[in-house]
């Protein structure tokens, strides 16, 4: 099948305990909703090669030294408890008498060491729905604009860690229609 794929997706998000990440149906529950979001999601594979040649250019031989993955969104449903997810010093605090809720970015001493299992859900009812899961936490900061004729988007870039003992840092996967089923 050659599938067109068209529109945004969700994205969920819980902590990841570093042993198995969850199956697509366990994290993509409304309560692991991380936010609506604008301007899309993107998720950017990036190997780095070394390429040995002999001094005549006849010989040569290419491996693949690194690999980086990235998922890029904007968040633009926004409340003070998204921040533990952007900053890993953030601390949120809640006075339920004043209502009021309290973070504090900053301090390294602060710092969580967390790591969270994000998943992208494109749903489509033509072709199949697809997602795209990584493990990983926010490495690239944030900025919040305020502008008088503009929504406030907080763009967020989490850069890919190892999910499992293969190294893997990227999981794709897609539903299937019935004859490519069928023909498995």
């Amino acid at each position: 099948m050659e599938r067109i794929i068209l529109g945004s997706a969700d994205v969920y998000i819980q902590a990841f305990d570093g042993s198995t990440v969850p199956v697509t149906a366990d994290i993509c529950k409304p309560e692991n909703l991380m936010a609506y979001i604008s301007g899309g999601a993107s998720v950017e594979y990036k190997p780095s090669f070394y390429t040995a040649k002999d001094d005549t250019g006849k010989k040569s031989k290419t491996i693949v030294t690194e690999e980086e993955v990235t998922l890029k969104t904007g968040i633009m449903t926004f409340d003070g408890n998204k921040f533990k997810y952007l900053c890993d010093t953030a601390r949120v605090t809640e006075d339920k008498a004043k209502k009021r809720r309290t973070v504090k970015i900053g301090g390294i001493d602060n710092r969580q060491g967390a790591r969270y299992v994000i998943c992208l859900h494109h749903k489509d009812a033509v072709d199949g729905d697809i997602w795209v899961m990584i493990v990983g936490n926010n490495q690239a900061g944030f900025t919040i604009s305020f502008e008088k004729d503009k929504e406030t988007v907080v763009d967020e870039e989490i850069t890919a860690l190892p999910m499992d003992e293969e190294g893997t840092l990227l999981m794709y996967e897609e539903e299937m229609t019935e004859s490519e089923a069928a023909a498995v």
